[in-house]
């Protein structure tokens, strides 16, 4: 069994935030397989999938970004799944918008989502799939800039992003992650 979780922050003000991506992704993933993400169980928003003949928990925390580890472990500790089977999507500032990664491990590198998780569950050794959304500018706050939404340029790149990286959490559960690794971890051409 795999958990699938996307980050973000609940409620309408923040859906389609360049923080949300992991939400966007999930949406997008849930659609794909048929899924419905609406049980309300692990401070989370569950679903359950099968992607390759694997049972999937797909996994929303509703916990707001920086308390999202207490939603992944507490899902992890129900369904006795090891970390190196939770699969975690978010965005990441660092990667060009649309730019994806896709790591078998690794730090939080400043992001406190991911911050919260290792905290919870004690360990950085959890596959995850990073989505860029770009630098912020230097005059912008990074809260400001992570809580906006994209701008008209970036939407299209977005999207495509989005449904890419949902095509990359499928082939990590039935290829393994490596595999997903090599097939979506290259630059984008130049961006819009």
């Amino acid at each position: 069994m795999f958990i699938v979780a996307g980050l973000g922050n609940p409620g309408k003000e923040y859906e389609n935030t360049r923080h949300n991506a992991g939400f966007m992704v999930l949406d997008v993933l849930a659609e794909k397989l048929g899924a419905d993400i609406s049980e309300k169980k692990h401070k989370a928003l569950c679903g359950r999938a099968v992607i390759g003949g694997h049972k999937v928990i797909l996994l929303k925390p509703q916990t707001f970004m920086n308390s999202s580890g207490e939603s992944i472990r507490a899902a992890a500790d129900y369904y006795k799944v090891e970390p190196e089977d939770i699969l975690v999507v978010y965005d990441d500032i660092s990667l060009a918008p649309g730019q994806l990664r896709i790591r078998t491990k690794g730090s939080a590198g400043g992001h406190n989502g991911i911050k919260s998780i290792i905290a919870h569950l004690g360990t950085q050794e959890f596959p995850r799939v990073r989505v860029g959304v770009g630098e912020k500018p230097p005059s912008m706050a990074l809260v400001d800039y992570v809580l906006g939404h994209f701008s008209q340029g970036e939407k299209k790149i977005m999207e495509d992003a989005v449904k890419e990286a949902a095509d990359a959490v499928v082939e990590a559960v039935t290829e393994g992650i490596e595999h997903a690794m090599n097939d979506h971890n290259r630059k984008k051409d130049s961006q819009a």
